[in-house]
């Protein structure tokens, strides 16, 4: 998602559009993609869902998604039936900022207890000095509360930079965050175990495809996702893994949330300014 920095927002729509537009032509010459079936699985009803930009399958609460929005809608999340996309709870983040908020995924602490980590990851300008994860207990009751979280600030050993993917092991507390640049991305790995009052430096571990929106590691820890507007790539294991799947994904007017299904075999994604749930059968 673009950052809230006053650009118009019919801006913001023709820069998106020309994106799309060349990825889709240049994943044609240089990525040939299987295409995939795909099923809608229900319709958001919920208003609030202006920007989706994040999803994540919980760990602990069967057939519910973790949803967020953009930063416009502020520190909140939302526990969403993942079969009729009614949503469960609203989950409000006490002394969360929201400064730009792209990314989230369900993972555990070193205790093995399942955890949110929330991405306030977002830097249009490329430009600030630090961004933040947020981790949070995730709640073993669904319904509708405020909960505290842990930040943990953290940059890059080069130079700041724009991120809306964020991978959690979900046997543990390691995490990876893939950068939204043009011509490439990176794969970082973040320091483990992160420390909450110092700045965490994010280690490169190898270069991505270009405008990656958001990825996700399977429930079963086997294998990991990353996605652009046009595909999206499966990987065996844990990052850095090797590529074993590209996949054409459905039109979206701006894809930028994908998680796993529970059983870990199929993928669900979702856009802005579209309503659907679908999910998508890897080839």
């Amino acid at each position: 998602m673009m950052g809230n920095y006053g650009t118009g927002k019919a801006v913001k729509t023709s820069v998106r559009a020309v994106i799309c537009f060349w990825i889709a032509a240049l994943t044609v010459v240089w990525a040939p993609a299987a295409t995939a079936q795909t099923t809608v699985v229900c319709t958001f009803k919920d208003v609030r869902f202006t920007e989706i930009s994040g999803l994540a399958t919980s760990i602990q609460h069967p057939h519910t998604i973790w949803l967020h929005n953009d930063s416009s809608g502020g520190p909140v999340i939302y526990a969403v039936d993942s079969k009729t996309c009614i949503t469960r709870a609203t989950i409000k983040i006490s002394g969360a900022k929201a400064r730009d908020f792209e990314a989230i995924a369900v993972g555990s602490d070193r205790r093995g207890r399942p955890v949110i980590w929330l991405g306030d990851i977002g830097d249009n300008r490329d430009s600030w000095p630090y961004v933040e994860v947020l981790r949070i207990r995730e709640p073993a009751r669904l319904a509708s509360q405020t909960v505290p979280a842990k930040a943990y600030r953290f940059t890059y050993g080069d130079r700041p930079h724009n991120a809306e993917a964020l991978l959690a092991d979900p046997s543990g507390p390691r995490l990876w965050v893939v950068t939204k640049q043009l011509a490439h991305g990176s794969l970082y790995s973040l320091p483990y175990p992160l420390r909450q009052n110092a700045l965490n430096i994010a280690r490169e571990l190898q270069i991505e495809g270009g405008l990656i929106t958001d990825g996700a590691i399977s429930p079963d820890g086997t294998k990991y996702v990353l996605r652009d507007y046009v595909n999206a790539v499966v990987y065996s294991g844990l990052p850095p893994g090797r590529e074993v799947a590209r996949i054409a994904l459905p039109y979206q007017f701006q894809g930028e949330a994908i998680t796993w299904t529970s059983d870990s075999r199929a993928l669900l994604i979702a856009s802005e300014r579209d309503d659907r749930l679908l999910t998508v059968n890897i080839p």
